[in-house]
């Protein structure tokens, strides 16, 4: 037996964060990062509550990669607020850090590791829930996973349950026109990520096939150009839109080794996920293309890209990603970041055993081993001399 998780509402397209205006409630708490609020975006969704006669409390320093620490804090104010919305506005970072804040608001005998999906939270008591991304990546708006870093033991914990699926989502495509190109090449690269292991799970299913093969496609049309031009409303809403679809895609069926190899390189080495799931996809598709070809095949088909023989799809797609993260301006090698080589090799027993230990192996295609992964992990560093 499967199930389907979604959203209960997603509002989208020109104007939709209006929508507030009519938002019924009494206090709303905004969890949000100093670069929404030096863009001047918390005030316009404060204002907005406004209009609707909703109190505002404003927490805006969400980190990027949210800590342990920053949650359990911010979950004691809002229990001094006691918001009846608890919303989620900025990138995967905020949107993160605003599940598990509210997971541990209604729960204050919960700890962040307890956020689990064969735990009954009993949410939705105090407060429902809103996502208004203003990146075009992660999906966490239409997701049921929340990453959460334990700085000390430097190690993304991977999170879940199917309550923290937001009540309502907001997709206004303005907001993400303020994302400077890296970061939406790199967050336009996190979605695409998160279609294509999606599409090649274990566990996936006709819904998720559904949206990860038109996420994939939609992705590899307007993320050049909304790289290329920001202002670009057109791509920008397709972008958005294709985000959220991956993230119910994956949220569905699941992510694989990209994203157990990319959660540990940013654990480690502090890079931008968005990146570093990019950075590993061409490799694990060559890894995965022994056992799930035919699925890359049909990716393949859905982009019009010509190919002779079904053997010939991992190859083909993964130099295909190579190209678009080139024309898009990111770094295809580890080697072309700001990463020694000797660091590196010393972390590598780390990476590996970090990797490992992500629940994004669980749905994964081809079961991988230590070897399997180190060979990945060395391949990605690149050409540059090791010396």
């Amino acid at each position: 037996m499967w199930q389907f998780t979604s959203p209960q509402k997603i509002i989208f397209g020109e104007d939709a964060l209006d929508s507030l205006e009519e938002l019924e409630g009494e206090k709303a708490l905004i969890i949000a990062g100093q670069t929404v609020k030096r863009l001047g975006l918390i005030d316009k969704v404060s204002e907005l509550l406004a209009e609707a006669d909703i109190d505002v409390g404003v927490i805006d320093n969400i980190e990027p990669e949210p800590s342990i620490e920053t949650v359990k804090a911010v979950a004691e104010i809002a229990r001094d607020f006691e918001p009846d919305w608890i919303i989620g506005l900025g990138g995967g970072s905020s949107m993160d850090a605003a599940k598990a804040i509210w997971a541990l608001y209604e729960r204050p005998d919960l700890d962040v590791g307890d956020i689990s999906p064969l735990e009954t939270l009993g949410l939705r008591k105090k407060a429902r829930f809103m996502c208004i991304p203003t990146t075009s990546g992660s999906g966490s708006e239409a997701t049921w996973a929340t990453v959460i870093t334990d700085r000390e033991g430097k190690v993304k914990r991977e999170l879940a349950s199917r309550e923290l699926v937001p009540d309502v989502v907001i997709l206004e495509p303005w907001l993400t026109s303020t994302m400077p190109p890296h970061l939406t090449a790199s967050s336009g690269m996190d979605a695409l990520t998160h279609a294509i292991e999606a599409y090649a799970s274990n566990w996936r299913n006709d819904f998720s096939d559904t949206l990860a093969i038109k996420a994939i496609q939609m992705v590899f049309e307007y993320l050049p150009l909304a790289v290329s031009n920001g202002e670009d409303m057109v791509a920008r809403e397709m972008m958005q839109n294709a985000a959220t679809m991956a993230g119910m895609a994956f949220s569905n069926s699941f992510v694989g080794m990209a994203h157990a190899i990319g959660h540990s390189l940013g654990a480690i080495f502090g890079i931008d996920h968005g990146k570093a799931v990019a950075l590993f996809l061409p490799h694990v598709i060559r890894y995965n293309g022994e056992v799930v070809s035919s699925r890359y095949a049909e990716i393949l088909d859905a982009l019009e890209i010509d190919f002779d023989f079904e053997e010939d799809a991992p190859n083909i797609l993964a130099q295909a990603l190579v190209e678009l993260m080139m024309e898009i301006g990111l770094p295809c090698e580890i080697c072309e970041m700001d990463i020694d080589w000797k660091d590196y090799e010393a972390e590598l027993e780390n990476l590996v055993e970090r990797a490992l230990m992500s629940s994004a192996n669980l749905a994964g295609p081809r079961e991988a081993e230590f070897d399997d992964y180190r060979e990945i992990i060395v391949v990605a560093f690149g050409s540059l001399d090791k010396g």
